[in-house]
Formats: structure tokens, sequence, C-alpha cells
């Protein structure tokens, strides 16, 4: 365990880099992003890149702010964000901490090498999420249960109704809960484990704010959720795994967009 700050190399790097757009959290061109959004992304290529591991001290808030250009109220609300995703943890009166709970011990079963704003490492993630749920998808078609097929068809329905009445928050947990009852149809507890990790190493390439609203693949993903159910309800596996590939490779073509978009504007 690293007890010390790291360098200060890789932060004035990546402060040169986005000064401009983080300074006291502003930024008034086009394709304008909050500052703590910014921030949030350097913190975590900062551990991405200084091989940080769960229980590993973070510079202070104080620290990070002169260091990245910015108001300690910007990087305080960046801190949020990634508690909440389970990167990191604030301990009163000891500083900040690279998270030791499920959330960061999944990145670090992964070898501590993913970089969630790497456009090319969220390709990667997606190729390796398209193996396993297509698998899951297949296997649920032979093997779900009434019980698991009515928990498929809920998070489906439920999907859709977060959608129509613009819940993003319904919509994205129905989401998550979704994918989950398909790998857990699948009675295959490694699928379960690999469909559930990589899920939560998106979330934390998303951070930082991609799913704040619905994004304009939102609607396909309701209608490609309910193509997905049926193939299982009917038990045709292949037609599973066919629905499931062309859901992430348009949900892939989505998200490819829309981390351009916030990265180069």
């Amino acid at each position: 365990m690293n007890d010390t700050p790291a360098t200060e190399a890789v932060l004035s790097t990546q402060a040169s880099a986005a000064a401009a757009a983080t300074v006291n959290g502003a930024d008034a061109r086009p394709g304008y992003r909050p500052g703590y959004e910014i921030v949030a992304e350097q913190i975590l290529e900062f551990i991405a890149e200084s091989r940080l591991v769960a229980g590993d001290r973070l510079p202070t808030e104080n620290d990070l702010a002169q260091r990245l250009n910015t108001s300690r109220a910007v990087v305080r609300e960046a801190v949020k964000i990634l508690s909440a995703l389970g990167r990191v943890r604030a301990h009163k009166g000891r500083g900040l901490f690279v998270a030791d709970d499920e959330g960061m011990l999944v990145t670090s079963r992964w070898g501590g090498f993913f970089r969630p704003v790497d456009l090319d490492h969220v390709l990667m993630l997606f190729e390796f999420r398209r193996v396993q749920e297509m698998a899951a998808s297949s296997l649920a078609a032979t093997r779900a249960t009434p019980a698991e097929l009515r928990t498929i068809e809920v998070a489906m329905q439920q999907c859709r109704h977060g959608f129509v009445h613009g819940q993003v928050e319904e919509f994205n947990q129905a989401d998550e809960d979704f994918h989950a009852a398909v790998a857990t149809a699948s009675h295959n507890a490694f699928l379960v484990s690999a469909v559930r990790d990589a899920r939560r190493l998106q979330r934390q390439s998303s951070a930082i704010g991609i799913h704040d609203r619905f994004g304009q693949g939102t609607e396909s993903a309701v209608e490609e959720h309910e193509v997905i159910y049926r193939a299982i309800r009917d038990g045709r596996p292949d037609e599973a795994a066919e629905a499931t590939a062309a859901h992430l490779d348009r949900t892939l073509e989505d998200y490819r967009r829309e981390i351009q978009r916030r990265l180069f504007g």
C-alpha cells in the first residue's frame, strides 16, 4: 500500500492539457462541460496511470485544486461523483483514499490497467461485454425459470416506463436490472460475475455525466430489450444472442459518439 501522495507529474500533465477548461469550473466554448466532470476524469486517469490500489492515499482536495489549476469547490464536486461511483473515499481527518469497496476491487481484478476515459479501453470493454452477454442470453433462452423470465420482463417494462415518463434514474436502474437478470437466468456464476464487473467498469467510464440524460439511442434500447426478452422467453438461443449483439453494437456506436463529443467537443 502506498500511503504517500503520488508524484505531481501525472497531475501536472493533465492540468496543462485541460487548464483552460477547468479554471474555476468555467468554460464558455461550444461543447462546454462542467469543470467538475473534467476534474473527475483527471482524477480517474491519475488513479489508473499511477496504478493506485485500494487504500492508497490521494492528494488532498487543496493539493488537487492547485495542481489542476482549479478551485477546491470544483474538486469537491468531482470527489462527490467519484465517491458515488465507488472510486474514492473521503475519511474525515485522514484525507482522500482509493476506495476499498467492491467497485474498486473490480478494477484491481482487471490488473489496474483500465482507463475509464480512454476510448480504446472503452471499445475493448464493449467487445468483452458482447462476448459475455451473448453467451448469457443464449443460455438464458434454454435455462430461464418462469420466475427469472418474469424478472427480465419486469425490468424491460420498467425501462420502457422510465423512458416514456422521462425518468432517467428509473431507466438506468431498470437497464442494470435487465442485464443482470439475463445473466442470472444463464445459471452460470462466472457469466453473472463477468457481466456485473464489465458493467461496473462501464459505469465508471461514463462518469461523469453521460448517463444524466437520455441519449438518442434510448428508445432503440427499449425496443431491443423487448426483442431480447421475447427470444429468451420463446426459447430461441441463437436469436437471443443475435439480438444481444445488435443491442450492444448499437449502444457502442452511441457511446463512441458521446465520448468523442465530450472529449473533443
